[in-house]
């Protein structure tokens, strides 16, 4: 048994379901005789093997939830509530295991994977629930006509590896809360926290076929879910460029799909805001989570009256940014989640050396004191200018863009310019600008002087960074079908 991941009532590990699929309420073995070790990037050691599925796994998941379908569809609202509720109990219980599982397979640091990574698991599911009890089923309309909301069928669901219990409860709770049944396909590099996400579910009462779970490469397990017949509607987070192949393969049957996918979110310091606080934090939002969120606040867009000062306040923000074991408690980052992305966030960060940006902070290479796993050093550039790769394309790891400007009209051009939106940041002490700003700017989030997300707010972006929002009563939108009903008495 690996460490930090106990066993469930029945004496099993979600290490030991590793090589099977849950499909219609029960651990079954593959058809596919595919594996790929599953390795711990903090030390690049193997954990384990995961099983790849193929498109006959795909069809017998799809199978499954079609069947679960016909029953669960119609089933009230208040059968749904209360299975939420037991849900809500089994992840409380099993809340350190999920922590620990995502500390192991990705590198989260302890504190962090408690804190955010595994909370995501409780707090999701309260606004669900919470917008669930509010959402009204039936509606008459004054003209007399019926509007009913429907659950849409059965859904494809496609996670990444950044924040895997995260992306997973955003998609297979307004699953459960709609009436819909699912196949999910977490990242095959994060495999053990979705295992036990299913423990959870079977534990909690899920009926057989409303969640089923194929792991898989997205070539080919995400393209099958993609283009199946008997799937209604598909859900994706991941990559820009694998987002667009979700939505090709799925336009052939016209089924609905919904993206959340890349970012490089601009963050907008003002002269007037309190610069010492706003920059530290601001570097420690970008630090965050090793750097591999969608939505961090990876350019700094810096007011030029201010602009030398700001580079300093990062500066020592990164000299302050510990790098650590994600066994230990405390703020420190972990590595990076394997070597691929090592890999990619070493090239950018010479990217930026050989464009002309002048590093401030960090560099090539792995902190002091780590020869081994896929840690990589806090980084920053300065005199970074938005036609850079560094500015325009997502790294994906610690590595922060600084850019100056002059007016405010500049500060928001420079936002804008990027094809994506799904978040951006603004620094600010006057009120009337912040909501100026907040309003021309052209993303699914604004944050405000370090205003976080709240769980059950809608979350989503413009742009190439998706259609369509999670979280909340608008993640629950997504997967209703609406029906109006003429004459009705």
């Amino acid at each position: 048994m690996v460490a930090g991941v106990s066993h469930n009532r029945r004496g099993r590990s979600a290490m030991d379901n590793l090589l099977k699929f849950y499909i219609d309420g029960e651990w079954v073995e593959p058809v596919s005789d595919e594996i790929m070790p599953v390795l711990n990037p903090a030390s690049a050691q193997q954990i384990g093997e995961v099983a790849l599925g193929n498109e006959a796994d795909v069809d017998r998941a799809v199978a499954a939830a079609s069947a679960a379908f016909g029953h669960y569809g119609q089933s009230e609202k208040s059968e749904r509530l209360d299975l939420l509720r037991r849900i809500r109990e089994v992840s409380e219980r099993r809340f350190e295991e999920l922590a620990q599982a995502m500390r192991l397979e990705m590198g989260a640091p302890i504190t962090m994977a408690r804190e955010a990574q595994a909370d995501a698991a409780i707090g999701h599911l309260d606004g669900f629930m919470a917008a669930l009890e509010e959402l009204e089923e039936q509606q008459r309309f004054d003209n007399g006509e019926v509007l009913l909301r429907e659950p849409i069928g059965v859904c494809g669901l496609i996670t990444p590896w950044n924040w895997p219990i995260n992306q997973v409860v955003l998609k297979v709770l307004p699953v459960i809360a709609t009436g819909c049944t699912c196949v999910l396909k977490p990242s095959e590099h994060t495999p053990i926290s979705a295992m036990l996400y299913a423990e959870i579910l079977h534990e909690a009462g899920v009926p057989a076929g409303v969640f089923n779970l194929v792991n898989g490469v997205g070539p080919l397990v995400g393209s099958a879910l993609s283009r199946h017949p008997g799937v209604q509607m598909m859900s994706f987070t991941g990559s820009t460029r694998a987002g667009t192949a979700v939505t090709r393969d799925a336009a052939e049957s016209v089924k609905r799909v919904t993206l959340e996918l890349g970012g490089k979110s601009p963050n907008l310091v003002f002269a007037d805001c309190d610069l010492e606080a706003r920059v530290t934090q601001s570097v420690a939002e970008c630090m965050f989570n090793t750097g591999q969120s969608c939505d961090a606040p990876t350019r700094l867009v810096v007011e030029r009256a201010c602009y030398d000062e700001a580079v300093e306040i990062a500066r020592r923000a990164a000299a302050m940014t510990e790098v650590g074991d994600p066994e230990q408690e405390g703020e420190h980052i972990g590595p990076l989640f394997d070597q691929i992305q090592f890999d990619r966030v070493q090239n950018m960060i010479q990217v930026g050396i050989d464009e002309g940006a002048k590093l401030v902070a960090g560099g090539l290479g792995r902190p002091e004191g780590f020869d081994a796993g896929w840690y990589v050093r806090p980084t920053i550039f300065a005199d970074v200018n938005n036609a850079m790769r560094i500015a325009r394309e997502e790294i994906f790891g610690p590595v922060l863009t600084i850019i100056p400007f002059d007016t405010e009209e500049e500060a928001v051009a420079i936002a804008n310019d990027t094809p994506y939106g799904l978040a951006a940041y603004v620094q600010t002490g006057s009120p009337d600008r912040a909501a100026r700003v907040s309003r021309a700017l052209r993303a699914g989030a604004v944050h405000i002087n370090g205003g976080a997300y709240e769980y059950g707010s809608p979350f989503g972006g413009y742009k190439a960074s998706g259609n369509g929002r999670e979280g909340g009563e608008m993640g629950l939108e997504d997967l209703l079908e609406t029906k109006m009903v003429h004459g009705m008495v």
